[in-house]
């Protein structure tokens, strides 16, 4: 089977990227991911799963992984000498690595989904590579990271679970990796990923039912009332895992707006544009309900917004139930 480092090498199309320094890049992003992963397998062993006992940027309660996984991510990316910094959904504001030979900039959630991690549910990393701009000035500041998502050189996610995956772009197709746990290598198992046209997944959180604006329950009202064709809820609460279930088997994600959090709860620099761009590279779309996700420009690292991505006839048929003055 082919590997990871020879894909890259042997690929002939053009990247955005040179073939040494997409190489380099995945070569850190992946290592840090199988420290993470071999810790995720003990964890249940070690005093490192739980509540931190902190709270984050967003006030929501970290677990130890979460803050383990930031700084492994730290860690590796500063070693490899060509990232000039990282923001981090588990950091108010980025870190620079002032000794970098090249000025490539990653965004990242460390661990999503990291709640899950007490009951052994797949959890993930979610990653998006960017260019400094050249306008920028010689200090490296929080706005060189509040990109369009259009502007992405690269994302991805490595998942956690039964096997751990690589599923990444470069703007040229998805291409997903299986790690073989004897050597650590990962390998090309999934080539060319594409979405289904169409599903019968729909993977929301129905427990916000009652807080949800009227397009989103008439879409869910719709699934359950389709007839002549059964739709199935699956919702784990992680997004790199139903992410990742729908682009195989076809569906559509959605965690949009509610009345508690009327500008969503997804991180738009952190989780929404790298999987947009996953998204739309492997044939769907991602979008605010309305907008296409990678239009979006962000004001603030840590800036939220409403998030629907899946498989395109679902997420159009989104859209022609999406009445925004009819809103709750």
């Amino acid at each position: 089977m082919q590997s990871l480092k020879s894909f890259i090498f042997d690929t002939e199309y053009a990247t955005q990227t040179s073939q040494h320094d997409q190489w380099e890049l995945l070569r850190n992003i992946c290592a840090a991911g199988t420290e993470i992963s071999n810790i995720l397998r003990t964890a249940g062993l070690r005093d490192v799963a739980g509540a931190h006992g902190s709270e984050n940027i967003h006030g929501e309660q970290q677990q130890k992984l979460d803050v383990l996984a930031h700084h492994i991510f730290i860690e590796h990316l500063k070693r490899s000498e060509i990232v000039a910094g990282l923001a981090s959904e588990e950091s108010e504001a980025m870190v620079s690595f002032p000794k970098a030979q090249k000025d490539y900039l990653i965004n990242i959630d460390p661990l999503d989904g990291s709640s899950n991690i007490d009951v052994n549910v797949c959890v993930g990393t979610i990653f998006s590579v960017y260019k400094r701009p050249q306008t920028a000035s010689k200090k490296l500041e929080d706005k060189d990271f509040l990109q369009k998502g259009s502007q992405q050189l690269m994302s991805g996610y490595i998942l956690y679970g039964a096997a751990t995956m690589l599923v990444y772009t470069s703007g040229n197709g998805v291409s997903g990796f299986t790690q073989n746990p004897e050597n650590g290598t990962f390998y090309l198992s999934h080539p060319n990923m594409k979405f289904p046209d169409n599903g019968n997944i729909f993977s929301i959180s129905e427990g916000y039912y009652n807080q949800f604006p009227s397009y989103i329950k008439a879409y869910i009202d719709d699934c359950k009332a389709f007839p002549g064709r059964l739709h199935t809820a699956r919702y784990v609460g992680s997004l790199v895992s139903d992410f990742h279930r729908n682009l195989i088997k076809g569906g559509i994600y959605a965690y949009p707006e509610t009345r508690s959090a009327p500008k969503g709860k997804l991180r738009l620099v952190y989780e929404c544009n790298p999987m947009a761009l996953l998204a739309e590279q492997a044939g769907g779309l991602a979008t605010d309900g309305l907008r296409r996700i990678l239009s979006i420009s962000p004001d603030t690292l840590h800036q939220t917004v409403p998030f629907v991505t899946g498989s395109t006839e679902m997420v159009e048929k989104l859209h022609t139930l999406h009445q925004p003055s009819k809103s709750n």
